[in-house]
């Protein structure tokens, strides 16, 4: 039976609560992967550490957004971290988005479209005039033109994305319940696998208070 992908949100500076989080994940019924962000990137140790580890899935959630030769003198710089996966903003444009592919080799870029940060009137106070899901189709359609490797986007959207985009979906926004936290675009792990998503992004449900319970509790609901 094929295992279903989750990318664990390490959401910390700490190199001892990195190391407890991988611990406590490991299991033989899912697929786990790393995602860190600029926090842990950009701490002391975070690159000293990512450098040193070895046979992992690590997803480098570095949302890059700028002219095309920052974006890909970026991705050189970390390259011999042995990232997986690294997300670029579809906003940096289609020139940052065929560059940075074009010099990113065997790490698959990540282009990310409407943050689930964001709702209809957010987008607004922004200065965008689309609502979230045609802002969100024409974003992919870029994507599809830079033949960018994956989407980040809500699992609401996995239904409309995937008419379009035909390779991997990351959807971040998970929670077992429809707490919502900071997050405005949500659904539970069984909704988000329903829908389409190739992989979850889960954070403070798993990695809050005890991380195998919590693990076991992913495991179970997604066995429902």
């Amino acid at each position: 039976m094929k295992k279903s992908k989750i990318f664990v949100a390490c959401d910390t500076s700490k190199i001892s609560r990195i190391k407890k989080i991988i611990k406590d994940t490991k299991n033989s019924k899912l697929t786990i992967g790393y995602k860190v962000g600029l926090e842990f990137l950009n701490s002391k140790n975070g690159r000293i550490f990512l450098s040193k580890l070895r046979n992992k899935i690590i997803f480098a959630d570095l949302k890059l957004n700028d002219i095309p030769n920052t974006c890909t003198a970026t991705i050189k710089a970390i390259k011999d971290l042995k990232i997986n996966y690294l997300t670029i903003h579809i906003s940096s444009g289609l020139n940052a988005l065929k560059a940075a592919k074009e010099i990113s080799g065997k790490i698959k870029l990540i282009g990310v479209t409407v943050l689930t940060s964001l709702d209809n009137k957010a987008l607004k106070e922004i200065g965008f005039n689309k609502d979230v899901k045609k802002l969100v189709l024409h974003q992919v359609k870029l994507a599809n033109k830079a033949k960018l490797d994956a989407i980040v986007c809500s699992a609401q959207e996995v239904k409309l994305v995937k008419k379009i985009f035909k390779r991997e979906i990351i959807t971040p926004g998970i929670r077992f319940t429809s707490k919502t936290n900071d997050q405005k675009r949500v659904l539970t792990p069984n909704e988000a696998f329903a829908n389409g998503a190739d992989w979850l992004v889960m954070g403070r449900d798993l990695t809050r208070g005890n991380i195998k319970r919590n693990t076991k509790k992913l495991i179970d609901h997604l066995n429902q």
